[in-house]
């Protein structure tokens, strides 16, 4: 059984675990003047016999350059591994000792890092937490005056990972449509993206929440403890020029239009200091930046329209004034789109793709400094973690990299990618600290169908085949996916240098329609979201492996909403 416990004892706090359900940790010095260091040590999952757990240290002290934590457990608890961080063991006590990329923490710093362990019997919370010899979460001085609710929220410094220690926002709109749902209850209380994919969402679109809406609602979830929304920023001229359905409002050359009515707007309400104390996550502007790739001449999945916006620059410029405008906002947290592994795990996609994206991050006034992070995998159904097969596998000498499936990808799924893109980039100029996110809201595939082990070793098509979770036809297939099911539920830290699995698309909201549906959102009908379609380059001429009857993108999906629920991994209870 998953659980979600919590060990802050510095302040009052709201944690949100691997469940979703939020807790509440209570303060054994309420009232008091800051200590030293405190410590927010946090079981993410626990399964009886061992646990996961997500730790963050504070330093309210001097600056220092390293750092060394250590505690000591009163059970059978033993660390097995971790990450983003050296843990060590002796006995009962904990020692744990920064990496050479997050020694330095100053006044009001925090690091954070996460581990595996194993026990039996109790796994009680350790007591006693000391950083550089110094007791956490211990009294510094007198008591003070309680805090004044109605005093606004401070700003502070930007926190390494805004999903630590923080609820995430549950959209009210979404969680009424998966509610009234049969079985819907199970996920209606899960965080997802809030949507902004045109001018008029900002507002509220054909009389939905608008932005201030949502952080108003955002703020009320909050109560006295962290909360992060999540939006995702979605209109750029001549949006995903290689995929009809998700058109957009603005033509290829409305690049001003884009900054004074959509992104000036956003900014500003944002800005509001009303606000202040959400963190607010921004995915900015997803399938765009890869296809001036990956979709341009001298490609064959070249289209028309990509050549022209790669012409144009506005999906650089675009993307820089975004980041640039919201970055300066001291509680917006920029995750910029890097695609997935299907798209560009090849060496001639991959690298290319990481320069672009630090071209867009240092256009328009923008810099690398006002990229948080990345996310991967956003609306998509790459596996996150393929444990059948490794990309250095080999089947009768013949290497997994040239089965059909891999087709001499460098990556078998999210999680590697995710990890080798950060890598890629923080190489490039991006910061060390670099967070990414993984969009787990539907590539679970689970059900009856998904493999319980190993495939055959007869030949590497076999062997990868038959031990895939992924079963699309093909990696290149992306619209309303037959079989997919619902992933991990979203979670902080639950990974080396991953900040968060998120659901950032909505489950049960469509990629695309099955066929031409007029609409007023200039939303287009692509032939991948057709189910008899035979496919083009993009997805090696295959079939699209779309459900059938679907609305537009966007629009609610109940079939497909059913067969993510039937086929989660993990299941639901």
């Amino acid at each position: 059984m998953t659980r979600s416990r919590t060990a802050m004892l510095a302040a009052l706090t709201l944690v949100a675990g691997a469940s979703g359900t939020a807790l509440a940790a209570h303060s054994a010095n309420a009232g008091a003047a800051a200590p030293a260091c405190a410590v927010d040590y946090k079981v993410q999952n626990d399964w009886g016999s061992g646990f996961t757990a997500a730790v963050t240290v504070t330093n309210n002290g001097a600056a220092t350059s390293s750092w060394s934590l250590g505690w000591t457990y009163a059970g059978s608890q033993k660390v097995t591994n971790s990450w983003n961080a050296k843990v060590s063991q002796s006995g009962a006590a904990v020692t744990v000792a920064n990496e050479s990329y997050n020694g330095t923490l100053s006044t009001g710093g925090s690091a954070s890092f996460g581990f595996q362990a194993t026990y039996s019997g109790s796994n009680a919370i350790p007591a006693t937490f000391t950083l550089n010899g110094v007791t956490c979460n211990v009294d510094g001085g007198g008591p003070t005056d309680p805090p004044d609710p109605t005093d606004p929220p401070e700003t502070g410094d930007k926190v390494d990972n805004p999903y630590t220690g923080a609820k995430v926002y549950v959209n009210p709109e979404w969680q009424a449509k998966a509610a009234a749902e049969p079985g819907g209850s199970r996920i209606a209380n899960q965080p997802t993206g809030v949507w902004l994919d045109r001018i008029a969402a900002i507002e509220g679109a054909n009389g939905g929440m608008g932005l201030r809406d949502h952080l108003d609602e955002a703020l009320t979830q909050k109560g006295s403890g962290e909360l992060a929304v999540q939006l995702v920023i979605y209109n750029l001229p001549g949006r995903d020029c290689a995929a009809l359905a998700s058109n957009g409002e603005l033509g290829p050359t409305e690049i001003d239009r884009y900054k004074t009515e959509y992104i000036d707007p956003i900014a500003e309400i944002l800005a509001d200091p009303k606000y202040a104390g959400l963190r607010i996550v921004t995915t900015v502007e997803i399938d765009s930046l890869p296809n001036l790739v990956t979709n341009v001449s001298g490609r064959p999945t070249a289209t028309e329209n990509c050549d022209v916006m790669k012409a144009n620059g506005n999906y650089q410029k675009g993307v820089g004034y975004a980041l640039n405008k919201l970055g300066d906002i001291g509680n917006v947290y920029n995750y910029v789109d890097a695609g997935h592994h299907g798209w560009l795990g090849w060496d001639s996609n991959f690298g290319p793709s990481a320069e672009m994206f630090k071209t867009a991050a240092t256009t328009e006034g923008a810099t690398v400094d006002d990229v948080h992070g990345f996310i991967v995998n956003t609306a998509n159904y790459s596996a996150l973690k393929e444990d059948n097969f490794k990309i250095s596998d080999s089947v009768n000498g013949t290497s997994v990299r040239q089965s059909k499936w891999v087709d001499w990808n460098q990556y078998t799924d999210e999680l590697s990618y995710a990890q080798a893109m950060r890598d890629k980039l923080v190489s490039i100029g991006f910061d060390t600290n670099l967070g990414m996110l993984i969009d787990t809201s539907r590539n679970g595939w689970g059900g009856t169908a998904r493999p319980a082990g190993p495939g055959p070793q007869t030949s590497v098509d076999a062997y990868v085949d038959g031990g895939r979770y992924d079963r699309r036809i093909h990696l290149g297939n992306w619209c309303n996916q037959s079989g997919a099911g619902l992933g991990e539920r979203p979670q902080a830290s639950p990974a080396a240098g991953i900040d968060a699995y998120v659901w950032m698309k909505p489950p049960g909201e469509s990629d695309g329609s099955s066929k031409l549906i007029d609409n007023p959102d200039g939303k287009g009908f692509d032939r991948m979201c057709d189910p008899t379609y035979t496919g083009n380059a993009r997805n090696g001429n295959n079939m699209s492996g779309a459900l059938p009857d679907a609305p537009i993108s966007g629009a609610w999906f109940s079939a497909q909403f059913q067969e993510l629920m039937k086929n989660a991994y993990p299941p639901l209870p």
